[in-house]
């Protein structure tokens, strides 16, 4: 019941925020064009700074085991190659194709997972979560970015020119790897003595937090201002299609070849960091990119509403059942 209430408790807010969106549409306070407008500045600034301070604040790499974050990765880019002709046979419309795909691997790691983990396994979950990020959250951009440009809507033949471009110019890799270099050049400061820090311009760092403080309460509002009821029924097998396999083949695939062929080499808190990775719903910052690279921006906002309601369901049964196997 204590994981329920803790899965209750992670997704309630996200659609409570989502229904407040969708209210302030109805009442005209938010029209299509500034829904439109605010999904460009929560994917271009919010999001990018968010990403850039959750790498900054990370303490030390050198607590990174190589080996959970080489089965994330590998986990994670198997997952990415099975999809694919799934996606193929099920879906016709290339606009729609990059959208499940996506929604297939990427996970709401950084808003929901990171906390699930540490509740599940406490502030050792947490800390394992918060460095596999640094190697996840890149690997989640960058196959975002190849899912939407190999799977265009306008049907064109992708080149790995753009590909490449695609994965250079998104703002949220991009401010990856400023994180990355700024947490070098502190860590040459540590090595040479040097006493001053980033975080020492305290006006600057303000700034930056209350600009990452605004991307998912934003995101979220936008998300329920582009929700329609109405494309239940169109988008029917696309929703059902990517919901499985965010709530449940995902899971089964990612922790359960990790219990059964790796259990030995992983503890308790890798697995609150796979549950964090494999089994949260569809990441919200799926919605403003897919309307950023002319994908089914509709069925994209359908996939993270109806993820996360079934997760608080879905979180339980897992967390449940590693809970009787004895990993918790």
């Amino acid at each position: 019941m204590e994981s329920f209430l803790f899965a209750v408790n992670a997704v309630l807010p996200i659609i409570l925020t989502v229904a407040v969106g969708y209210f302030l549409k109805k009442i005209g306070f938010i029209t299509e064009a500034l829904a439109k407008g605010m999904n460009k500045l929560v994917f271009h600034v919010f999001l990018p700074v968010m990403l850039f301070l959750n790498l900054y604040n990370m303490e030390d790499f050198g607590a990174m085991d190589m080996r959970y974050v080489l089965y994330s990765v590998a986990a994670l880019v198997a997952i990415f190659l099975l999809a694919i002709p799934t996606v193929i046979l099920l879906e016709k419309h290339n606009a729609r194709r990059g959208v499940l795909l996506q929604a297939s691997f990427r996970s709401n790691y950084a808003l929901i997972g990171i906390p699930l983990a540490q509740s599940l396994f406490g502030e050792d979950g947490a800390l394992i979560a918060t460095v596999l990020s640094a190697a996840v959250i890149p690997v989640f951009n960058a196959l975002a970015v190849v899912s939407l440009t190999v799977f265009r809507a306008d049907g064109g033949k992708p080149s790995v020119k753009k590909i490449l471009l695609g994965i250079v110019k998104n703002p949220l890799i991009q401010s990856i790897a400023v994180g990355l270099a700024v947490l070098g050049v502190r860590a040459a400061f540590v090595h040479t003595g040097v006493a001053f820090r980033l975080s020492d311009i305290t006006p600057l760092m303000t700034v930056l937090k209350y600009l990452s403080d605004m991307a998912t309460p934003l995101a979220l509002l936008v998300l329920g201002a582009q929700f329609e009821f109405s494309a239940v029924a169109t988008l029917r097998r696309e929703i059902v299609f990517g919901t499985l396999m965010r709530t449940v083949v995902v899971p089964l695939l990612g922790l359960g070849t990790a219990y059964l062929f790796f259990r030995d080499m992983f503890g308790g808190a890798h697995f609150a960091a796979f549950v964090a990775m494999f089994a949260t719903p569809v990441a919200v910052s799926t919605v403003p990119m897919a309307q950023e690279m002319d994908a089914d921006t509709e069925l994209a906002g359908q996939l993270v509403v109806w993820t996360t309601l079934v997760s608080a369901f879905s979180v339980f049964f897992i967390s449940y059942i590693l809970k009787v196997v004895g990993v918790f």
